[in-house]
């Protein structure tokens, strides 16, 4: 076991922050300064602890791993270092002593969400789980001062609202100026020799500090603690003398446009072209987290030499792509090392997950904008590929298109998923198919020419968020059947396969089902006004809204099911209702109809009394972690419908399986993995496969015959033309009808089957429950846990 927080003395430094800080007793203080002050102590302890940890890590030698990413979307954090540390009942009972509930204490917390989805939320989960197996890791990110947005629908489209998350946030953010880095934007780069030795000087730069601030995440049950540190964007320095002159604003736009870099979080997951801000943002990660890697290093080792051994840098979807030719220029220029031995050091320090195969995700930057951006750095991506391609030549024996084909740069713009793989020693993708789609498809010819470097870590979520801290009722009864060693270890959850036709523990599931369903539907009640049915099946699909995961496939056929209703009224119909949550992203016109396609029926449905006893749908507005750790375990069923072969992983599948949800889904993504865990008949699959999908876009897909020939899809399609709630939805309707690029409607009968049959299954409540323990039994293998020790022991070499 190890050793406990001491809480005589934080009960002591409790009551001494409440008093210096706002001059109250706890009795005084307001829930806000009890929020404050417990937090500033929490972060004291982690602090303490990671400092104890890293200084153990550095007398044995050990390797270490920083991962680099855009996106962290933490939530909060007061909750889950609680109880990751084990202090939850005995701050409860602190605070007990002054009439204050805890829970009260958590609303204070904004979520930090310093990501767009599933990408930002992954790498959160990879922090608390390397803290947790005690692997000595660090994350870089920007510190953002607004994260995603929040989003608020007014008559049913989304509008953003800036997400200001610091003045509640701030607490859990421990400032470092001391660490600060300088880094370098545009300018000139100046060439010359003497006495053999090549010279290159950039001048005439522009200078922007990065402040790094730590957030700890600690481990659950472990010495381990993981830092995430968030660089903020500072002007340097003031000019003063442009000030005094009378020229204000452009005195004051310089500090802008520096400010400018830490100020959001792009809202878009996909590749923005061309935008500059964006290509700054990234250089800005790279360039300081690189110099923070290796001053670390340097003030341990004294020599760069052995950086390759001891330091494992992992590139988070091609976004810190940057971080590979900024560590070349920090070796050759600080450093004074030879080009190989630079090389060297590079390509066995960096390794790169790929997160997409969608061309568009995969990002490319325009040759002319980087040149004149970050010149140094184009300088020496030019050549990376000079040198690469030669090589290329002399193993594709002097093919030069097929050269030319995976070449870094190609039709003047700069492919940085191509960066990645050419200066990585291990290239993964996230789940087995995805990881295969890779190799046939996206890199095939990279992996023909470099088979060892391809391989496989299947996503993983941080288990303990969505279930010890979510869904008490489930926790105790897994405690109380199988022992808690399943909080540490995901693999025990399969002991709970013994109880399969144990109806004494079928019934408390059930029981622990409906609870978490009305604790779902307060919230509802409390923050929308609408009634939930719990005695109906909650049918959940929530991710970020995008047509390839199939909202509108999900929509189609709710609009079937109304047109039925509608015709038959009294029709025996197992009572469903549609829970949706997402976010789009701003630009992304044809997502925002589709929010609003659903928020329009939700509302007609609602008007009829007698059929939205059966059918409702509901919008859950501003989803984010927190959100979904109320939603999860209210869940019945869990929609992953996208077309096969989009889909790289997915993790809401893996949080929903865990809660006893069962999924509805095609084969892509991890689902294919979660089938093979909870066996055939404990999930629902329907729909192409992806070689289906490959050889229907071969013959030519036409969505117009399904139109013209299913009654059934032509009457749902002419409704969006004709109207829902006085809207008429055109664009999705000719979305569907003419070019349907994710093949809904070839998907759409299998998926109404699938969708019937759920229903039967849902009315043998013996068989669903059942069904849903097989899924909480086999939710295991995707714990985060397991995901990082692969990476350490495959990829990393810790």
């Amino acid at each position: 076991m190890v050793e406990k927080p001491d809480m005589k003395k934080i009960k002591e430094n409790f009551l001494n922050k409440l008093e210096l800080q706002f001059n109250v007793e706890p009795s005084q203080a307001s829930d806000k300064q009890i929020y404050q002050a417990l937090s500033a102590i929490i972060v004291e302890e982690l602090k303490k602890k990671r400092q104890k940890f890293i200084n153990k890590v550095h007398s044995d030698g050990k390797k270490q791993v920083y991962y680099l990413s855009m996106e962290f979307l933490m939530g909060r954090s007061l909750k889950t270092s609680l109880y990751n540390l084990e202090i939850v009942k005995d701050v409860e009972k602190m605070l007990k002593e002054y009439d204050i509930r805890l829970d009260d204490i958590y609303e204070y917390e904004p979520d930090a969400g310093l990501g767009n989805g599933g990408l930002g939320r992954l790498a959160a989960c990879y922090l608390d789980a390397l803290a947790t197996q005690a692997f000595p890791a660090m994350g870089y990110s920007i510190c953002y001062e607004y994260g995603i947005f929040k989003q608020k629908l007014e008559d049913g489209w989304q509008t953003e609202l800036p997400d200001n998350w610091l003045p509640g946030g701030s607490v859990w953010l421990d400032a470092r100026p001391e660490m600060a880095i300088d880094i370098h934007f545009e300018g000139e780069l100046h060439e010359y020799w003497d006495n053999q030795y090549h010279h290159l000087s950039h001048v005439n730069y522009s200078t922007v500090h990065a402040i790094p601030y730590d957030m700890y995440v600690s481990g659950h049950d472990s010495e381990g603690v993981s830092v995430l540190r968030l660089w903020a964007a500072k002007a340097p320095n003031f000019d003063m003398s442009m000030f005094n002159q009378g020229d204000y604003e452009k005195a004051l736009g310089q500090n802008a446009a520096a400010n400018a870099i830490s100020k959001v979080l792009y809202p878009n997951d996909n590749h923005l072209e061309g935008k500059s801000l964006r290509l700054r943002q990234q250089y800005f990660l790279c360039a300081a987290s690189v110099g923070d890697i290796v001053n670390n290093h340097m003030s341990v080792y004294g020599t760069l030499d052995n950086l390759h051994e001891k330091v494992a840098i992992h590139i988070n979807d091609t976004h810190p792509t940057l971080a590979i030719p900024e560590l070349m220029r920090v070796l050759l220029d600080d450093c004074g090392y030879t080009w190989d031995k630079a090389w060297h050091i590079v390509t066995n320090t960096f390794a790169y997950t790929n997160h997409t195969v969608m061309a568009e995700a995969l990002e490319k930057w325009d040759v002319n904008l980087v040149k004149r951006i970050i010149p140094r750095i184009f300088s020496i991506i030019v050549e990376i590929n000079n040198r690469y391609c030669a090589r290329l030549m002399e193993r594709n024996n002097g093919d030069s298109s097929k050269t030319t084909r995976m070449s870094i740069i190609k039709d003047n713009q700069i492919h940085m998923a191509t960066l990645c793989v050419v200066a990585s020693h291990s290239i993964n993708g996230v789940s087995k198919l995805h990881s295969e789609i890779i190799k046939q498809s996206v890199f095939n010819d990279e992996y023909m020419d470099t088979p060892r470097k391809f391989k496989n870590v299947t996503n993983g979520i941080a288990y303990r968020r969505w279930l010890y801290q979510s869904n008490p009722g489930l926790t105790d009864l897994l405690k109380e059947k199988i022992g808690d060693k399943f909080l540490k270890d995901g693999s025990e959850l399969k002991k709970l396969c013994v109880f399969e036709n144990d109806s004494a523990v079928l019934e408390q599931l059930m029981k622990i089902k409906r609870t978490n369903k009305e604790r779902f539907a307060k919230y509802v009640k409390q923050n929308s006004k609408i009634d939930i049915n719990i005695d109906s099946i909650f049918d959940v699909q929530v991710k970020r809204l995008h047509e390839y995961k199939r909202q509108h496939l999900n929509v189609m056929n709710i609009l079937a099911d109304y047109e039925y209703l509608l015709q038959n009224p009294d029709a025996d119909f197992v009572p469903k209702t549609y829970i949706f949550a997402a976010k789009a992203a701003p630009g992304y016109y044809l997502a925002k109809q589709i929010i609003k396609l659903i928020w329009a029926i939700s509302e007609e449905i609602r008007k009829n009394p007698k059929i939205s006893q059966k059918l409702s749908v509901y919008f859950l507005e501003d989803y984010r972690v927190t959100l979904s750790e109320l939603l999860m375990p209210a869940s019945d069923i869990s929609e992953q419908i996208s077309l096969a072969g989009t889909e790289a992983s997915g993790t809401g599948n893996m949080k929903l399986m865990l809660n006893g949800a069962i999924t509805l889904g095609t084969l892509d993504g991890a689902n294919i993995e979660i089938k093979d865990a909870v066996g055939d008949e404990n999930i629902i699959i329907f729909g192409m496969k992806t070689e289906e999908v490959n050889d229907l876009k071969r013959t030519g897909y036409n969505p117009e015959s399904y139109y013209e020939s299913n009654p059934v899809i032509k009457n749902c399609i002419d409704r969006m033309y004709h109207g829902i709630n006085g809207c008429n939805f055109n664009e999705v309707a000719n979305s569907l009808k003419n070019s349907d690029p994710y093949m809904v409607l070839a998907d759409f009968d299998s998926y109404r089957k699938a969708q019937a049959y759920s229903s039967e299954c849902y009315k043998d409540s013996k068989k669903w429950t059942q069904m849903s323990l097989n899924n909480i039994a086999g939710a295991g293998i995707f714990s985060a846990d397991r995901a990082v020790t692969e990476y350490a022991k495959d990829i990393w070499g810790l």
